[in-house]
């Protein structure tokens, strides 16, 4: 009988992309697939993508996980001639091996090895990842209690990771322990593509630009009041929270078109000598956390949208961060980032530049201080103030024009009124 088999080829992700790490097999060896259903996780240093399976039958691996790939490796292939087994049950007996013949003797029983403390008896009844699967047992986690990220809800490395970090009472340790029981553990991780991709351009930016931050400070009072006023009627008319970013955004792009050059590059001229590379639209990334690290996915043409426009942008780059979702298309060819350290609790902080951007806005916590009423000068009253910080590449942005950039954002904040006159 002929056999019929599809390799299963590592995808192009992108012109800057030429390799990734496999980073879990979704689909074990010797497991039946159907076409289009996710077969493994690969990871870039741009994103996380799920490659599909290109037909329906039983996978066979030829890379395994943890496996760096050329874009347009086959990494393993589908037996298409293979019949669909009876009941579906693929799953769970994909990763189980062929039964032994009847006649082959008892072999003598392995000596016992201690099973986790908590692990569950249901952790093979839940979608999850080898890799999860793997770390959840060794950490004697239940599946059952971690909320899946991955297509249809399958747990993966990085869910098992998170929970860990809330729950660090829930497995015990056979690490070494100083007194009172306290243990004592280390452990090695492998970085991952993109986090090494972000150590990178860090490092980058320190090196090749001539950073400097400026700071200054916003009483955020007349926005709380105007959102507190209004936030009840913009959430029944456009479906969505007025939020502070909104505000910022409107206020940058503002700021922008006053101060062309921060929203510009420093490139390579026709001559081979640094040239300024300007844009007349405002693609402002904003910078969100996401299970594999920061990703600053693009609002392009940011000075053409609405508030209810932003604030929809906003919301569903920051779902599809937090679900691995985002496209490489998505966080290319930003001219500006804002960055908001507040919503981990920061106060104070400096932004490092995005490479080849020239400015990156870098929002904090509120916090209440004795400052002198707006409305009754002379007087003292407790104020929410936010401390605003812009770095700036000073190669190509003089310091009194990052000064008035970010006075202007911090003017407009102060009196909202100027973002819809425009002033």
């Amino acid at each position: 009988m002929n056999t019929m088999s599809t390799q299963i080829v590592i995808p192009n992700v992108g012109e800057s992309v030429t390799s990734g790490v496999i980073a879990a097999w979704t689909v074990a060896d010797g497991a039946y697939v159907e076409r289009d259903e996710t077969v493994l996780e690969l990871e870039t240093d741009k994103v996380t993508m799920e490659v599909p399976a290109p037909a329906s039958g039983i996978v066979r691996h030829s890379a395994a996980e943890g496996d760096e790939v050329d874009v347009g490796a086959a990494v393993g292939e589908i037996d298409e001639s293979a019949e669909k087994p009876a009941g579906d049950a693929a799953p769970a007996s994909a990763a189980a091996p062929e039964a032994a013949p009847a006649a082959a003797p008892t072999p003598p029983p392995a000596p016992a090895k201690p099973a986790p403390v908590s692990a569950p008896a249901s952790n093979g009844d839940v979608k999850a990842t080898p890799l999860a699967r793997k770390l959840a047992d060794d950490k004697g986690i239940d599946l059952g209690s971690i909320a899946g990220t991955g297509a249809s809800g399958r747990i993966r490395e990085q869910d098992v990771l998170a929970y860990l970090q809330t729950h660090q009472d829930g497995a015990a340790s056979s690490a070494p322990a100083i007194s009172g029981g306290t243990p004592r553990e280390v452990s090695v991780e492998r970085m991952s593509p993109m986090r090494q991709a972000i150590a990178s351009r860090l490092v980058e930016a320190q090196q090749t630009a001539a950073m400097l931050t400026t700071f200054n400070e916003v009483d955020m009072g007349e926005v709380m009041e105007l959102r507190k006023l209004h936030k009840e009627a913009f959430a029944e008319k456009h479906g969505i929270n007025l939020g502070f970013m909104s505000f910022f955004v409107k206020a940058t792009t503002q700021a922008l078109q006053k101060f062309p050059l921060i929203n510009s590059y420093i490139t390579q001229g026709e001559n081979g000598k640094p040239a300024i590379e300007k844009h007349t639209y405002n693609d402002v990334a904003i910078a969100v956390s996401g299970p594999k690290g920061l990703v600053v996915p693009v609002i392009r043409s940011a000075e053409t949208l609405s508030f209810a426009g932003i604030e929809s942008t906003i919301k569903d780059m920051a779902l599809r961060a937090r679900d691995g979702k985002i496209s490489l298309e998505e966080m290319q060819g930003g001219t500006f980032t804002i960055t908001n350290g507040g919503i981990f609790g920061s106060l104070m902080s400096t932004p490092i530049l995005n490479p080849p951007q020239s400015a990156i806005l870098g929002m904090h916590g509120i916090k209440k201080r004795a400052m002198e009423d707006p409305k009754n000068p002379g007087t003292i009253a407790l104020r929410p103030m936010m401390y605003l910080a812009l770095s700036y590449d000073h190669r190509i942005v003089d310091g009194a024009e990052a000064v008035q950039f970010l006075v202007s954002i911090k003017d407009a904040i102060e009196d909202p009124a100027r973002l819809m006159l425009d002033l």
